[in-house]
């Protein structure tokens, strides 16, 4: 059976997931708690990770060498970098990249982590097409699109800085821990999506909007993941899950 790795950075992000599985134990790392045991049928270790790509990475690996997860989901909010994402809407990853990698005076791309010989972390197919077929399916009303994840350590609010990120990435949104994830799932060789729910514009509003549309956004990723995990749990497999 897969083991899926869930991931998210708040406690918003999380906690509806943690109510609704049936926990086995709880194991304390690095000062996170990882809930261990089924959702929705599908057997799944759950953590809040904390703010910024450090705290995130580290849960990574902690995923990867004390409980052998088979595939990790990355799911919470996001500020909008795509005129067509709007608040409340679904991105389901294509890939991520670091926004705040730049070694080019070294003749590296931006974004690009140097030796790593690799700028664009990929999505797995098959857990992206699972997730946008489920939104599709379960939020009819929402807009959901694939695209590219953006992340860095810090919080996107002005305008001059989001059309950088455009202009220089071409994402689709940008936030705190996705493609930190993405990295430490490549190098650990375990398939990853990053699910995030649209919570602002990335621009002069962000800060307004942010607080008010928080909550409402991180519901959307519990719903969206809850229901990908239904599909799992009814084979144990995600790829007989994207076949159904």
């Amino acid at each position: 059976m897969d083991k899926i790795g869930i991931i998210g950075a708040m406690e918003s992000e999380v906690d509806e997931l943690k109510k609704a599985m049936e926990v086995s134990e709880i194991v304390k790392k690095a000062g996170r708690e990882f809930y261990v045991g089924s959702l929705n049928g599908a057997d799944v270790v759950i953590v809040r990770s904390g703010i910024g790509k450090v705290n995130a990475a580290l849960c990574v690996q902690i995923l990867a060498d004390l409980f052998q997860v088979t595939h990790l989901i990355n799911t919470g909010i996001a500020g909008s970098l795509n005129a067509d994402l709007d608040i409340g809407d679904i991105l389901i990853s294509r890939d991520a990249i670091h926004h705040d990698v730049d070694a080019t005076v070294f003749g590296y791309p931006p974004g690009e982590v140097p030796g790593l010989k690799v700028r664009e972390f990929q999505a797995d197919k098959a857990l992206a097409l699972l997730a946008e077929k489920t939104c599709r399916k379960i939020l009819p009303d929402l807009n959901v699109k694939t695209g590219r994840v953006l992340s860095g350590d810090q919080f996107i609010s002005e305008s001059q800085v989001k059309q950088r990120l455009i202009d220089l990435y071409h994402g689709d949104c940008a936030e705190m821990e996705g493609a930190s994830i993405a990295h430490g799932a490549y190098l650990n060789q375990i398939p990853f999506v990053i699910l995030r729910a649209i919570s602002d514009k990335a621009d002069h509003s962000a800060h307004m909007d942010y607080p008010e549309f928080e909550r409402a956004a991180a519901k959307h990723s519990a719903q969206l993941l809850k229901a990908m995990l239904l599909e799992i749990g009814k084979t144990g497999q995600v790829g007989m899950a994207v076949q159904e």
